[in-house]
């Protein structure tokens, strides 16, 4: 039985030492070179005494930052992923949330890092990966850690401005990448197509099982995703047979005619999550891969990842909507109705998780972690620890579980979990903005801002691209003369996104 992350590439390297792990357009790292390389990073962070303690990796998306999350698994640490595409203003605050003793850059991102206020050391990665491997101390790290340790934070969007940091540990994710892999049906062939970016937990379902089987992983540019043509040309040429995609990728394919130039020859295995896929959208990848698999994956950041999965094998009305399907197993999926009983059968009710793949909770923010990680209200007996989504689902006549709409403002967009919250916390924060609100029209897919103050429209657009990452910058910015409030004082937002839908 597995109890430590890193026992998936202990054993691989063994069997597969030779054979390319993760790669890139520029290199490629095989699993003797991953295993060397984060032995040395664990022999740096022993060396300097830090152990248990979150590490900050700043480097640009590459199979040696890869490495580097091992190596600080290895050195009995836990690896908080930034990146440069990141507004430096949330970088900072993640920076200040954390406290970290250690900063690991490369070559190009060693000078953004030594501008921001950090207080650690701030190391580069080709360096410390020189680091002679202690292996006696190595191995005692390893026999001293047990299953609940955490080994990475990751940030969502917090509804007060500031960014939650989801810690999980190795019991959650070892648990998560078993129940995957058995679903998606991964093994030693499967070449995975990277899409999301490493500081992201989506990208947990390429980076482990590459080590569980032996597979690989290609990293692929960021900048092919806005030429599908040549996006596809790139799956046919590394042979990649399975992607696990945000919906907004595929449809970016689909929707530019890209398949009446090339299809993706090798494509078998292709699930999606995070958006509803739009049926014409996805009848066009049907027809163009008849003989592929496609899986509909569903599950929150605090879930660790993916806990839901529907096997798409039936035809779908344009008006309906792809169920989000069952549970992996060993986890549990409760609807619970606004008086906490379960939801009857039809009824819609929040979307509530229990089981060994919830993550350890929120990094320094006991009182986030306790809103939404509470005890079971159906269990009264022992202590059991249930996470609320703050998603709505319901059962379909055929038992199939089924998205319904988000409880709060929080909202899915291009991929991405965003509470309004935080952008009207960013934008309110400008010395030049009086009043912030920001309403999502579904119909649109737009994130619409609207704001009194002493700033032009565009203006504020371009002071939030400093403040918001790129994918919660809202799509319309409006600026009233008056903000528009409930007789009880509140600002009146179904009133703004009836006046933006008119």
């Amino acid at each position: 039985m597995q109890n430590h992350v890193l026992d998936y590439l202990n054993k691989i390297v063994k069997e597969k030492p030779d054979k390319v792990a993760f790669a890139d357009d520029s290199e490629a790292l095989t699993f003797e070179q991953v295993y060397r390389q984060s032995r040395a990073v664990g022999s740096f962070l022993h060396g300097r005494g830090i152990c248990g303690k979150p590490v900050v990796v700043f480097m640009n998306k590459q199979p040696r930052e890869i490495a580097a999350f091992f190596g600080v698994i290895t050195g009995g640490d836990f690896y908080v992923p930034i990146d440069e595409e990141m507004p430096r203003f949330r970088i900072e605050l993640i920076l200040e949330n954390v406290q970290s003793p250690l900063l690991i850059c490369d070559r190009q991102t060693e000078e953004m890092a030594r501008e921001f206020d950090f207080g650690g050391e701030i190391v580069l990665y080709d360096d410390i990966a020189q680091t002679p491997v202690e292996d006696e101390a190595l191995q005692e790290i390893y026999d001293r850690a047990i299953d609940t340790d955490p080994i990475y934070i990751v940030f969502t969007s917090g509804s007060t401005g500031v960014p939650k940091g989801v810690a999980a540990c190795h019991r959650s994710v070892i648990d998560y990448i078993e129940q995957l892999s058995e679903t998606l049906g991964f093994d030693e062939n499967t070449v995975f197509g990277n899409q999301t970016p490493l500081y992201f937990d989506a990208c947990l379902k390429e980076l482990y099982p590459t080590l569980k089987f032996g597979a690989t992983t290609y990293l692929i540019p960021r900048n092919l995703f806005l030429f599908p043509v040549k996006l596809v040309e790139y799956l046919n040429e590394h042979r990649i047979n399975t992607i696990c995609w945000v919906v907004s990728a595929l449809t970016m394919i689909s929707a530019f005619g890209t398949f009446r130039t090339v299809r993706p020859e090798y494509l078998k295995n292709i699930a999606f999550g995070s958006e509803v896929f739009p049926i014409r959208q996805f009848r066009l990848w049907r027809e163009a891969l008849p003989e592929a698999r496609f899986t509909n994956l569903y599950g929150p950041t605090e879930g660790t990842g993916m806990c839901c999965y529907y096997r798409v094998e039936r035809d779908f009305e344009e008006n309906e909507a792809i169920p989000v399907g069952r549970p992996f197993k060993n986890t549990e999926i409760i609807l619970l109705t606004e008086d906490d009983r379960r939801a009857a059968e039809g009824e819609t009710g929040e979307i509530c998780i229990r089981g060994t793949s919830l993550t350890l909770g929120y990094y320094n923010n006991f009182e986030k972690t306790g809103e939404v990680f509470v005890q079971n209200p159906l269990n009264t007996a022992y202590p059991e620890l249930i996470y609320r989504t703050g998603d709505l689902g319901r059962y379909n006549e055929r038992g199939e579980l089924v998205f319904v709409s988000r409880k709060d403002y929080q909202i899915k967009h291009m991929g991405h979990r965003i509470e309004l919250g935080e952008i009207e916390a960013n934008v309110s924060l400008l010395d030049e903005v009086k009043i912030a609100a920001c309403v999502y029209d579904e119909r649109k897919n737009r994130i619409v801002l609207y704001y009194v103050g002493d700033v032009g429209e565009g203006e504020l657009a371009g002071m939030l691209k400093s403040r918001l990452p790129r994918y919660m910058i809202p799509n319309s910015i409006i600026r009233l003369e008056e903000m528009l409030f409930t007789a009880n004082g509140k600002i009146d937002r179904k009133a703004l996104k009836a006046e933006y839908q008119k």
